[in-house]
């Protein structure tokens, strides 16, 4: 805003008359969300039929990929443009090098042909991190003392970013915070020919406690026990951190990028979208969602305000589009 206030002072100016109607409300409301502005993240699991509730988040399910195929025609119906994949992973499959992140075969894979040829005309986003796939449950593969080793896990990063392209993925989203990982992926797709597969970078992706509820959706919870990410996701304190991990994304070659959490990091996502001026997203993560679902369920908030508002929030933070297990829920409620 201008220092130079050019309005004159009360009574000739009322700011309240322009909120007295709804109409003008209305006609001077300077932010907007349409369906177009969520990206709708789902849970697959393994097997035909098959539905399972995830507990700390009312209203979310695991789904089989059959199952998918329906919700994802829904959501397309619904005008939402984009589904982000997450796998759960079988016990039975995992390991301290995450081959199966990688494997052709595997379940991310399968579900991201399945979609395109049942939806083809909607986005498919997948998560690219080694958390589901490994033993362990951190996002990298480990040394002795349990430190994620970086340029190891690039390695398997940039193997799992190409079998997804393989597979149809439309959008790529590298979420391990991984130095280098971008320009890997990036350099491997140019090579293999992948040229239109897009680059979601979570690059401002912070050791947030509001994950919980997702880490027990994909099961790595349980592994993960007593550990955490403080190594290589980023301190909640830091903020000028968060604009150098954005730039390097970008160099690197990142098409867009992403701030995790949402709500609770709305600086963050002003900062960036101030900066550089490139599309960028926000997670209302799953602590968030749970948050809301809670205090709904109990009747100490009104769901569909709170949503819309917290939904409308961060897109007036900057924020072109929004990741956000309220997707449909919202998409419904505006039609």
């Amino acid at each position: 805003m201008s220092s130079n206030n050019t309005r004159s002072p009360f009574p000739t100016t009322r700011m309240r008359r322009m909120r007295r109607d709804d109409f003008s409300r209305r006609m001077m409301r300077e932010t907007h969300l349409s369906p177009a502005d969520f990206i709708y993240p789902v849970f697959v699991l393994e097997g035909e039929g098959a539905r399972e509730a995830v507990p700390s988040m009312p209203g979310v399910e695991r789904m089989s990929i059959d199952l998918l195929l329906a919700e994802a025609k829904q959501i397309a119906g619904l005008g939402i443009p984009a589904m982000a994949l997450f796998p759960v992973t079988p016990l039975s499959v995992k390991s301290e090098d995450a081959r199966e992140a990688y494997n052709p075969q595997g379940l991310a894979q399968r579900a991201v042909r399945a979609i395109k040829q049942a939806v083809p005309d909607l986005g498919v986003i997948t998560d690219v991190a080694l958390d589901p796939f490994t033993t362990h449950g951190q996002d990298g593969l480990i040394d002795a003392s349990g430190y994620v080793m970086n340029d190891e896990t690039k390695e398997v990063l940039v193997k799992q970013a190409l079998s997804h392209a393989e597979a149809g993925a439309d959008i790529v989203a590298p979420s391990d915070m991984m130095d280098g990982r971008i320009g890997a992926i990036r350099d491997e797709l140019e090579t293999g020919g992948y040229i239109h597969t897009r680059i979601l970078a979570y690059a401002a992706k912070y050791a947030s406690s509001f994950y919980g509820p997702f880490r027990d959706a994909v099961g790595s919870a349980a592994n993960l026990g007593g550990g955490n990410k403080y190594s290589y996701q980023m301190d909640p304190a830091n903020s000028d951190e968060a604009l150098h991990e954005v730039a390097l994304d970008l160099q690197e070659g990142a098409d867009m990028v992403m701030v995790k959490p949402g709500m609770p990091y709305l600086d963050i996502v002003r900062r960036v979208k101030e900066t550089f001026q490139v599309p960028t997203f926000a997670y209302q993560v799953s602590g968030e969602y749970a948050m809301l679902k809670a205090a709904s369920q109990h009747g100490w908030l009104d769901e569909q305000a709170v949503v819309m508002e917290s939904l409308l929030c961060i897109k007036r933070a900057g924020c072109d589009g929004i990741l956000t297990y309220f997707a449909k829920q919202a998409a419904e409620w505006m039609q």
